[in-house]
C-alpha cells in the first residue's frame, strides 16, 4: 500500500522558518516526481515546489522563490522529500500536501511538474499557520 507521510508542520510566527518532510514508502518510486502543493481555506490547491526524479531540476511557486527549497533523497525503500520554508509569511497558512507522480507515467527523469493533474499520490496534509 502506497503511503506518503507528511510531518513538520506547525504554527509559527512571521519570519520564522519550518521544514516539512514526508516520506513515501508502498512501491518503487524510481522515476516518480515529487512535489509540494497547499491548500488555504476556501481556496483551490496550488503548487507550490516541486523536484525531478534525479534530483536535477526544481520549480517553485513565484510567491516562494528564494524562501522555500524542496529537496529529496531516493532511498532504497522509502523515499524521503523535504521543503525547507523560511521567512515565512501569514499567506504561506495552508494545509500542505506532499505528492508524487505514478512512475509508470513514463515521465522523463529530468521533468517537474506545476500540475495536480500530473500527480497520482497524495499524503494526508500537514497544516502550516503563520501569525503575524
Amino acid at each position: 500500500q502506497v503511503q506518503l507521510v507528511e510531518s513538520g508542520g506547525g504554527s509559527v510566527q512571521a519570519g520564522d522558518s519550518l521544514r516539512l518532510s514526508c516520506a513515501a514508502s508502498g512501491r518503487t518510486f524510481t522515476g516518480s516526481a515529487m512535489g509540494w502543493f497547499r491548500q488555504a481555506p476556501g481556496k483551490e490547491r496550488e503548487f507550490v515546489a516541486g523536484i525531478s526524479y534525479s534530483g536535477g531540476n526544481t520549480r517553485y511557486a513565484d510567491s516562494v522563490k528564494g524562501r522555500f527549497t524542496i529537496s529529496r533523497d531516493n532511498a532504497k525503500n522509502t523515499l524521503y522529500l523535504i521543503l525547507q520554508m523560511n521567512s515565512l509569511k501569514p499567506e504561506d497558512t495552508a494545509v500542505y500536501y506532499c505528492t508524487a507522480s505514478d512512475p509508470d507515467r513514463g515521465m522523463s527523469w529530468n521533468r517537474v511538474s506545476i500540475e495536480v493533474d500530473e500527480y497520482d499520490y497524495w499524503g494526508q496534509g500537514t497544516q502550516v499557520t503563520v501569525s503575524s
